[in-house]
């Protein structure tokens, strides 16, 4: 599996995927059969690094599954997919979650740098080490690939919080620098999950057996979990996190963008294709803020991908519209590259609540209170994102509607 982080690379996936997506999926996609290389992953899309840069759109990886498949065959393929709609919708309704875990996070690495015990034992936890043979495996995984088979990260998280005691957050981070897909939403909300606080008191206890049943396809052979701590209650936190659904923008319309306006490109929005746009720009400005996810380093996979993500994204944009392409870089003043190409609206990707709204929105917000910035948002999300209240039930439950809505195909 190469991970070339270009649209087109991903259309190709997907095509090579598209076969898999509707009863094999269904039936296979727990097995984490190892990293491409070495074992066969044409159990699950391993789309998401595709998804979260936004080469791809959610909406047209439905659409292509769907038309090969149908609703009933590819119903598993569509709730995933759908999932990571409805964590996102989530976190938009309650962003101080993500304002919690920003603080925690940085009070554990902090504590790390005062207890030299717990220092070491992450130490050991992050870079494969600490005797647990499926844990170590998916560590090391992990930093040297970029990814991981989704069900070997509940277990890992659950290794991490339940038998190595560590804090739940500084695992989300860890994730977080070196996963390519590793989306605020996504990746916080799974780890609360696993803890027992996305849904209150429902956690997730890894077991050695169905952790050696779900990787007997793996070309070492099933992964050993000696050791695992058998019975413990969820976690618990005293602060309440209230729910409100943010002003969702309407469809942006060609009369919105009628005068001479910039697109601003992010690290979750880097290709143009995805957004649909009504008409075309003047200039394109690449604003990648990768660095924003952790007070730590990147991995290189993960920084890798980001980086080409956005060069691509830039190149296929000043192609498609034969305009500029800019880089606007972290502490550089945004306003001159709008003035040089004559330009003084703004079409912007929404900002997802997470590090890449919390490294543009501040430098934004001028313009945003002037009326400048016209936001785009998929109408995949406007449709479901207001469903997102509570477990995923509610948005599951309405999947054929949401579909319909959207012009997809639907049961």
């Amino acid at each position: 599996m190469d991970w070339i982080p270009t649209r087109a690379r991903g259309l190709a996936r997907l095509t090579d995927f598209l076969p898999s997506a509707g009863r094999l999926y269904a039936e296979q996609r727990n097995h984490d059969n190892g990293p491409a290389e070495g074992g066969d992953r044409g159990n699950v899309s391993q789309l998401s690094p595709w998804l979260h840069a936004g080469l791809l759109g959610e909406a047209e990886v439905l659409d292509a599954v769907l038309a090969q498949h149908g609703p009933g065959k590819a119903e598993k393929f569509v709730a995933e997919v759908f999932w990571r709609i409805y964590f996102k919708g989530w976190l938009e309704q309650r962003p101080s979650v993500w304002a919690s875990y920003c603080a925690g996070r940085d009070a554990a690495l902090e504590g790390l740098a005062r207890n030299a015990g717990l220092a070491r034992a992450y130490a050991e936890a992050t870079e494969g080490r600490t005797g647990i043979a499926a844990f170590d495996t998916w560590a090391r995984e992990l930093a040297e690939t970029g990814y991981l088979h989704n069900h070997a990260r509940m277990w890992f998280a659950s290794i991490w919080i339940f038998t190595l005691k560590l804090d739940w957050q500084l695992g989300a981070d860890f994730f977080l620098r070196h996963l390519m897909d590793g989306d605020a939403a996504s990746n916080t909300l799974s780890w609360r999950w696993v803890a027992g606080l996305h849904t209150r008191g429902k956690h997730y206890l890894a077991r050695a057996e169905n952790i050696a049943r779900y990787t007997a396809g793996r070309p070492e052979g099933p992964l050993e979990a000696p050791g695992l701590v058998e019975d413990a209650g969820p976690l618990e936190e005293a602060e309440e996190h209230p729910r409100r659904l943010p002003e969702l923008p309407p469809p942006a319309q060609a009369e919105d963008l009628a005068a001479p306006f910039a697109l601003l490109l992010h690290d979750e929005a880097a290709h143009h294709a995805p957004l649909g746009l009504p008409a075309a720009p003047a200039l394109v400005i690449g604003a990648s803020r990768a660095q924003a996810r952790s007070p730590g380093a990147l991995g290189t996979c993960a920084a890798r991908f980001t980086a080409g993500a956005m060069a691509g994204g830039l190149a296929d944009a000043a192609q498609a519209f034969a305009c500029p392409a800019v880089e606007w870089h972290a502490g550089e003043p945004l306003a001159p590259l709008l003035a040089e190409a004559g330009v003084e609206r703004l079409a912007v990707p929404w900002l997802p609540v997470g590090w890449t709204r919390d490294a543009l929105a501040p430098d934004l917000a001028d313009m945003a209170e002037a009326g400048r910035i016209v936001t785009l948002l998929a109408p995949l999300d406007r449709a479901t994102w207001p469903h997102a209240k509570a477990g995923f039930f509610g948005v599951a439950k309405r999947i054929d509607t949401l579909l319909g809505e959207c012009g997809l195909p639907a049961g």
